[in-house]
């Protein structure tokens, strides 16, 4: 006699929402590299507010990751030479 059994197929991370906030300088010319930092993952706002005479710039975003996803994503931000700080709003 032999019993077999189904094992459950893994499930999908959960994602979640975060809100982030990326401050930057160096104007619009640097949007396409925060926005490629946001690469593979869902986005589902984004605003971008550049102003003239302003030093700081700042980026706020609402991205679905998974829970182990969000340190590693602000670490990627803050890498990149324009930005001055990313945190979750």
């Amino acid at each position: 006699m032999s019993t077999s059994f189904a094992v459950p197929a893994p499930r999908s991370a959960m994602l979640l929402r975060r809100r982030i906030a990326t401050y930057f300088v160096g104007g619009a010319d640097q949007i396409p590299s925060l926005v490629g930092a946001l690469e593979g993952r869902l986005v589902h706002e984004l605003s971008v507010d550049v102003k003239d005479g302003v030093r700081e710039s700042s980026m706020v975003c609402a991205v679905l990751l998974a829970a182990g996803e969000t340190g590693p994503l602000l670490d990627r931000l803050r890498e990149l030479p324009s930005v001055v700080s990313a945190e979750l709003a």
